[in-house]
């Protein structure tokens, strides 16, 4: 009769909460139906704008790549830079969204219906599906058996645009031999061979190369590179220049070489510069250097939220510099950009450290458009696979995006967070029975989001995830599409790689004054002559 009783107070509480959480909490223009009219009025005429459509040649090409950023990611992120710019959050629009273009992505790997970071990485720089773990190999490359790589090599957008005369550049927040960057200049059965001290003995004897050495090796002068990874660079068990004292952050490479060195001396009389925390970066002149390697942490950068203001850069720091380097190469550029630990927070079923990453990268966003034109420039901004992070239980408007939901469950009667995974590290029994949120700080850093099934790192979604585009030839991002259509219509907007026949027909029917005039002029003063 007590449980009964104890039962049916938390129902009727949860009830109370819910009517008076439920109450509308807008602002009194959205009562009015003219305020819905005009905006949806003021969007068509928006729409209609967009029917030129820009089929210019596109000088500069950048891709950001939120990993892991599924559309709920999108839309949380959405509400958080709403709410911490002190609104309610939902009317908020992210840089993203105000793009003109929107698709969709199918993002499973040839053998994989949920997708990995290193598969799809191949797909939209190579323009080729590949299989889960393989950066820039075929599909017929098997993971980890060294042996079935050569051959099975495939080219990235990055090198398409280095070979068509582009400075090329990549900026990620992971280890820039990471998943995602690899496949913009490795070809590597195995995304987890960082170094030669992550390899086995038997693939380093049949003469595979790590993915740091790849980079420094496979196309020698990538114009900017700047993320984490250093301790892959350095001989095995030499100190960090940050971190001395920790053994974890140490070389790891067993061939003995320092890959930075080799680079710095490589670059001596070509203007390169290398960098490892947030003030050299910042005191760089951009128009004094060609070539930029930063590496700022052994491994990957901090979150945004920890990060050391006085050693990391933040992402859209990075960009900025890297824009600035670049844009001065009047054949104009690639950059891939990363927002590389949304991925890293989900996982570790830490949302509110995944929705700010999402954020950063928003401004960043927001950066490189004050810094380019739509009229030369085509920007990509999209995730290479979602993840099993869903946010709901009927919030009311403005309600905290890490907040609870305005009843409890009548099931077992306690309260739960809007954001929830599927799966991962959140799934905790107190006594036998879910643990009771009420009494956490669910709203801190680091809480991790309950889950439904245990896993020790929560793991990808399988759904479609958002292309977002503006910029030349951007409409051609449309519908829903295979993830390795991507490269290709970037590499169709610069007129690089295998297309560039539309834009040598494209000459060949234009107006050619310059060829017939000088013929017409020698024609008339013959004419003149002879009479």
């Amino acid at each position: 009769m007590r449980m009964k009783t104890r039962t049916a107070l938390l129902i009727l509480f949860s009830c109370h909460a819910w009517s008076v959480l439920s109450k509308p909490h807008f602002p009194e223009k959205e009562k009015d139906p003219a305020y819905w009219n005009e905006w949806a009025q003021h969007t068509l005429n928006d729409a209609l704008d967009l029917q030129e459509l820009n089929r210019n040649v596109a000088k500069n090409l950048i891709l950001f790549l939120g990993d892991g950023m599924g559309i709920s990611t999108v839309t949380a992120a959405r509400i958080l830079k709403g709410q911490l710019s002190g609104q309610s959050g939902e009317e908020t629009q992210l840089e993203m969204e105000r793009f003109p273009y929107m698709s969709l992505s199918k993002t499973y790997n040839t053998n994989a219906q949920v997708a990995d970071s290193a598969g799809t990485a191949t797909a939209y720089l190579c323009g080729v599906k590949a299989n889960e773990g393989t950066v820039g190999v075929n599909a017929a490359a098997v993971r980890s058996q060294c042996n079935t790589t050569s051959g099975n090599e495939v080219t990235s957008i990055l090198k398409w645009a280095k070979d068509a005369g582009k400075s090329v550049g990549i900026v990620t927040t992971t280890r820039v031999v990471h998943a995602t960057p690899s496949a913009a200049y490795a070809h590597c059965v195995d995304r987890d061979w960082y170094s030669d001290g992550e390899m086995p003995s038997e693939a380093l004897e049949a003469g595979c190369k790590d993915i740091a050495l790849q980079l420094f090796e496979n196309i020698p002068e990538i114009n900017v590179i700047m993320g984490g990874g250093r301790k892959y660079m350095f001989p095995k068990n030499t100190s960090d220049v940050e971190h001395p004292r920790e053994l974890k952050h140490s070389g790891t490479r067993k061939d003995g070489r320092n890959l930075v060195e080799e680079w710095k001396n490589r670059m001596t009389n070509k203007r390169g510069r290398y960098v490892w925390n947030r003030k050299d970066l910042l005191s760089l002149n951009p128009d004094n250097v060609d070539y930029l390697l930063g590496l700022f942490e052994p491994g990957d950068l901090p979150y945004y939220l920890e990060r050391n203001q006085e050693m990391d850069p933040s992402l859209m720091e990075m960009v900025e510099m890297a824009i600035k380097i670049l844009q001065r190469n009047p054949q104009g550029f690639y950059l891939l950009v990363e927002g590389g630990r949304i991925d890293h927070g989900h996982h570790e079923g830490k949302a509110k450290q995944a929705l700010h990453e999402a954020v950063e990268m928003d401004r960043a966003i927001h950066q490189t458009g004050l810094m380019t034109s739509l009229h030369d420039t085509l920007t990509v901004v999209t995730a290479d696979h979602s993840h099993v992070f869903s946010f709901g239980g009927y919030t009311p408007r403005g309600n905290s995006i890490f907040g609870l939901a305005p009843m409890v469950s009548d099931v077992d009667q306690k309260p739960f967070t809007s954001i929830l995974y599927g799966n991962g590290p959140g799934f905790k029994l107190v006594q036998g029975v879910r643990e009771n949120v009420s009494t956490v700080d669910f709203e801190q850093n680091n809480y991790q989001a309950q889950s439904a099934v245990p896993l020790r790192s929560e793991t990808h979604g399988g759904e479609d995830v958002a292309v977002f585009s503006r910029g030349p030839m951007a409409h051609l991002l449309h519908g829903v599409q295979e993830q390795n259509y991507i490269p290709h219509v970037m590499a169709y907007a610069a007129c690089i790689g295998q297309n560039q026949h539309h834009c040598l027909s494209t000459l060949s029917h234009a107006p050619a004054p310059t060829v017939a005039s000088p013929i017409l002029v020698i024609l008339l003063i013959l004419t003149g002559l002879l009479s």
